[in-house]
């Protein structure tokens, strides 16, 4: 529980549940179980764990935010069985024409309202991304920022597999951020070259200084075999910044 307003369960990897004004959204559905391997034609990911909630056991979700659909570690065999029984799936505009069916795609910037309870809405903004080294080419991916009437909690950010680059600052510049929620573990695929393809800790902390009203959040950082960072490094990064307040582990 983070406030009256919202709810977060976390679930495993990139995935966690989030209630907000009756509405009940999932990020990057993975479901599948520890030690499952994922072969590509150039790389092998590997799973660690397991979910700690299965998917037939976390009850209705209405929208699924789905940073991208071409990595298993944002959406594995059991998470994209998944997609089918929800309202709409929230995602990149490659992925939306990929997925088809109930997906829709978000430019950068792009917003959709959704309704909630008591004639409140909430807005679904699709930010910008960048997953690596600005001359790699890991396909495209979005994060996002979730906006509620009512509360004194402004917006939501989650980041969605990206470094931090300057997409991720003009969303500090834009949203009064009270909770971003950033997926990190500086992870790397040696096969793909030895840059990290998602936010390290000292990034996070270089984060925090720009959503200055935000609580930090980690997510996405374990229970993989790519990433090279854990809960202790970043818990370690923060303290050092004198931000370890700021820092929430689920």
């Amino acid at each position: 529980m983070i406030s009256k307003e919202v709810k977060i369960t976390y679930i495993g990897g990139p995935t966690a549940l989030f209630e907000i004004s009756g509405l009940r959204f999932l990020t990057d559905p993975t479901f599948d179980p520890a030690n499952t391997d994922y072969p590509t034609p150039v790389y092998t990911l590997h799973k660690l764990r397991s979910p700690v909630i299965n998917p037939e056991k976390l009850g209705d979700v209405d929208y699924v935010l789905l940073s991208h659909d071409h990595h298993f570690d944002n959406l594995d065999h059991a998470g994209r069985n998944f997609l089918s029984g929800v309202k709409s799936v929230f995602t990149t505009t490659a992925s939306a024409k990929r997925l088809n069916g109930n997906a829709v795609g978000l430019e950068n910037w792009q917003t959709i309202e959704v309704p909630g309870q008591n004639n409140r809405t909430i807005r679904i903004t699709g930010t910008p991304c960048r997953h690596g080294p600005a001359d790699g080419d890991r396909g495209p991916v979005t994060g996002f920022v979730l906006q509620y009437e009512g509360d004194d909690q402004d917006g939501i950010y989650i980041s969605g597999d990206t470094v931090w680059y300057e997409g991720v600052e003009e969303v500090a510049r834009r949203f009064e951020i009270r909770l971003a929620i950033l997926f990190m573990g500086a992870a790397i695929v040696k096969e793909v070259g030895t840059d990290h393809l998602t936010m390290t800790a000292e990034e996070a902390v270089k984060a925090a200084g720009f959503f200055d009203k935000a609580k930090i959040m980690p997510l996405h950082f374990d229970g993989w075999s790519h990433f090279s960072e854990s809960g202790k490094e970043i818990e370690t990064a923060f303290k050092n910044a004198g931000m370890e307040e700021r820092l929430l582990i689920i």
